[in-house]
């Protein structure tokens, strides 16, 4: 079985197209649709005289003369530009997939008329569509006589035909790279221990532009990242639930103008460990690997689109946070990477020791690289959720980043596809709350109440990441400043039950390949 099997996707510049067995149509509204679709116009005015509802629910309409003799159609609503935005597309186009699923359509044509204000609109539609199509890896591994896909192929229609190619290119490269994204993230901890995502990732990108790299022997992983292997403790004694460090390098044609350096938090199961989790709240915590799951995505994103000029280093963060008689427990003194010592103070704060090791490794390598920024991506707190969503992602910047207005840069960048961004501060109180509380600690890792019922519990990881990696001795006023940012994404990696969606891998597309680096 192919592991990156991508929905087959096709464009057409006619709506009559007979290859396709019925349309799906995604607009604000059918009255002013373009003269190329005037034939969309008539089954929908005859159903709207019948129906006040129509532009409020996905509806399903006999079209004589059409593909299929039917049509369903998705509206994105008016689309108000003070509050709405992009998402709207990609809303209704996989409502209108789903619908069309349900009405049997094998061959579906997406017609996504383009829009004076969003430009990337037929864009994200397609993405909207492709996402209601994803098959998780285990339902395709269940069927390997079966097709890995919901329909036959997915029609895109364009106005013209050079637009249709950039179209279906773009859809399927960024497809791939969430594909991966969510066969990581989403499938459960046994089918995605640590031993079998390196596994996976290996066998994604053989032959490929990137470099993969695993490390898995204990005694190393204790010498160089002591704070990931105090959580790794307990689940090393499991041999299919060992944890595996996974490192990745994408390096574009041309000279080099910028390097991202990206550290992954890869969860593979949050018990909680010796503080664990009660009250039903440990149901989902496969889901905990998203934030290497995204770095893996954006690498086979690298790896479709091969920008110039573009380095990209990653590391992926592959543990499983244990219970049991090995597991790391609260008020134990570990001493990081970077030669601070840190107090637990709460295991269920896995996520930030993970990461901070391989933070101070990626600070490390940065001197060698040209215009690094360094970033972690992680499923991280409660509390971003409680403070802005469950849809949107959180960036937080240094000083230095923040000097370039970087976190304002991935806002308006993610805006673009629909992958959308909050910003938020690290403040001084934010390094007071780490700051040792007596003589045994330089550092306290976490309190030990949740980081929803603490405030500013998801800006205070940030700055513990900071301090713990070595990070502030490369603040602003340094000698040798280094750009860091941190990403939460708790919110924005999808629902449980349900399909994690990528972020922020459409996002740093944007920001870093699309415009060109």
């Amino acid at each position: 079985m192919e592991l990156v099997s991508v929905q087959p996707i096709v464009h057409t510049t006619s709506c009559n197209d007979e290859n396709f067995d019925g349309i799906v149509l995604v607009a604000p509204g059918f009255e002013k649709l373009p003269s190329e679709l005037e034939c969309l116009q008539a089954p929908l005015q005859d159903y709207s005289s019948v129906d006040s509802a129509f532009n409020e629910e996905v509806v399903l309409v006999k079209a004589p003369g059409l593909p299929g003799n039917r049509l369903v159609y998705a509206s994105t609503g008016p689309v108000n530009r003070d509050y709405d935005d992009v998402r709207r597309f990609s809303d209704a186009a996989g409502n209108g997939i789903r619908r069309a699923l349900k009405a049997g359509m094998q061959r579906p044509l997406l017609v996504c008329p383009p829009h004076r204000s969003y430009e990337n609109g037929p864009l994200v539609a397609a993405l909207g569509a492709l996402h209601a199509l994803y098959m998780p890896l285990e339902v395709r591994e269940a069927a390997l006589k079966q097709s890995p896909h919901k329909v036959a192929v997915l029609g895109l229609w364009a106005k013209k035909d050079e637009e249709g190619e950039k179209l279906v290119h773009l859809a399927n490269a960024l497809e791939a790279g969430r594909l991966v994204c969510r066969d990581i993230g989403g499938s459960d901890p046994e089918r995605m221990a640590a031993p079998r995502v390196a596994e996976y990732v290996q066998a994604v990108f053989e032959g490929s532009p990137v470099q993969v790299s695993v490390m898995s022997d204990l005694k190393t992983l204790e010498k160089e990242y002591p704070c990931l292997a105090a959580v790794n403790r307990c689940a090393n004694v499991v041999p299919r639930h060992q944890g595996r460090v996974i490192n990745l390098v994408y390096s574009g044609e041309g000279p080099i103008k910028r390097t991202l350096m990206l550290v992954g938090k890869g969860i593979t199961y949050d018990t909680g460990g010796a503080d664990i989790k009660a009250g039903g709240v440990m149901a989902g915590m496969h889901r905990d690997k998203c934030g290497a799951a995204a770095v893996a995505g954006f690498f086979q994103v690298l790896a479709e689109l091969q920008p110039k000029h573009l380095k990209v280093i990653g590391t992926m963060a592959m543990v499983r946070n244990s219970v049991g008689s090995d597991c790391y427990v609260a008020d134990e003194l570990v001493v990081s990477r970077a030669g601070r010592r840190v107090r637990v103070g709460n295991t269920d704060a896995e996520g930030r020791m993970v990461m901070t090791d391989l933070l101070c490794e990626m600070k490390e390598k940065a001197e060698n690289e040209v215009s690094p920024h360094l970033f972690t991506i992680a499923t991280l707190t409660g509390h971003a959720v409680r403070a802005m969503g469950p849809s949107y992602s959180i960036i937080l910047d240094n000083g230095p980043a923040h000097q370039e207005d970087n976190a304002l840069q991935w806002q308006k960048a993610g805006e673009e596809l629909g992958d959308v961004f909050e910003v938020s501060t690290i403040r001084r109180e934010d390094y007071d709350f780490h700051r040792g509380k007596s003589e045994y600690e330089e550092i306290l890792q976490c309190n030990n109440l949740p980081s929803s019922a603490t405030p500013r519990g998801h800006q205070t990881p940030a700055a513990f990441l900071i301090m713990s990696s070595g990070l502030d001795k490369h603040g602003v006023d340094s000698e040798e400043p280094l750009p860091y940012s941190h990403i939460d994404i708790a919110g924005s990696s999808g629902p449980f039950p349900g399909v994690p969606t990528g972020a922020p891998i459409l996002a740093m597309v944007s920001r870093y390949i699309l415009p060109g680096p």
